[in-house]
């Protein structure tokens, strides 16, 4: 590989780079925001974030001098959502669910070290779940994401379990490693997770995992609500509905 073949992967590497941390702002940064978060000199950045803006990766709001993700990223994302099946095919599985509890349903898999929200549907109710597809979210802090940790291979599930940083969310995050060890070998032994108010104040989920044919999660899904209208031994009531969504799932779905 020459020289020039190496400086152009390099700078392929870090466009991407600057859409991830894009994708962690939904109301935009600055490219001298861009430049700090990214570590990078702020003449690239701009030159960068100016070639991302002409193929419409990114989008650029003159008045705020703020770079947001562009439409382009959401069709690409819609095609890798279309190929999985997370639109055509989990869609209307993931709304008989909401139809029976009244409640969100969520999708997610394994994004390395995070999750991240491929489809949902919102229930009927006026107070909205905000994990919307494209949400990265911690694994110790989420109903999904334990339960994606704890039917991950054996050889991930035991890194993830001793090396995954345990940072907290609210007061009632896990952050002791013990504690974490013993919460995943709990889900793992009763194929469900739950999560009361460990990720955000006032919210509750449970979740199962969606496996394939060697029993290894793929995917995880799950219902969340507020505290206020179901208590946990009411989400945990609806365990079965979910298991037996996330068996379909696992049939349909081509992602293995």
């Amino acid at each position: 590989m020459t020289v020039t073949e190496d400086t152009k992967t390099d700078m392929i590497g870090k466009a991407l780079g600057l859409l991830v941390l894009l994708g962690s702002e939904p109301r935009g940064a600055s490219a001298s925001e861009l430049s700090k978060l990214a570590a990078l000199p702020f003449s690239t950045t701009y030159r960068l974030l100016g070639s991302l803006t002409r193929d419409g990766f990114v989008d650029y709001e003159p008045d705020g001098r703020l770079y947001r993700l562009g439409l382009r990223v959401f069709q690409l994302g819609q095609q890798v959502s279309n190929h999985h099946g997370f639109a055509g095919t989990a869609m209307p599985i993931l709304q008989r669910v909401t139809d029976v509890t009244g409640e969100a349903t969520i999708l997610s898999v394994r994004d390395g070290e995070r999750h991240l929200t491929v489809s949902k549907v919102d229930g009927p109710q006026t107070f909205r779940v905000t994990s919307d597809p494209g949400h990265l979210g911690l694994l110790h802090t989420t109903s999904v994401g334990k339960a994606l940790v704890a039917f991950a291979a054996d050889a991930d599930r035991t890194r993830l379990v001793e090396e995954l940083e345990l940072k907290p969310l609210t007061a009632r995050s896990i952050t002791d490693r013990d504690t974490f060890r013993e919460e995943i070998a709990r889900v793992r032994s009763q194929g469900y997770s739950v999560m009361d108010e460990e990720n955000e104040l006032g919210m509750r989920a449970v979740s199962v995992p969606v496996l394939n044919a060697q029993g290894v999660a793929f995917a995880s899904l799950a219902i969340a609500a507020p505290i206020f209208r179901l208590t946990i031994e009411q989400m945990v009531a609806h365990v079965p509905l979910l298991k037996s969504a996330a068996a379909e799932l696992s049939v349909k779905l081509p992602v293995r």
